[in-house]
């Protein structure tokens, strides 16, 4: 039973907007893609 009012209360969160979590995933997988992409960029092009 209490998983399941876990699940029904974070639904709600989640229905309400963007939850802090979800916001410090975006920046951190933006992060992440923003600081690789000129290593991968970089990369490509010394094989090419």
């Amino acid at each position: 039973m209490n998983s399941q009012n876990e699940m029904a209360s974070h639904f709600d969160a989640e229905q309400q907007g963007f939850t802090t979590e979800d916001i410090l995933w975006a920046v951190g997988i933006w992060s992440v893609i923003l600081t690789l992409s000129p290593v991968i960029v970089f990369y490509m092009l010394m094989v090419a």
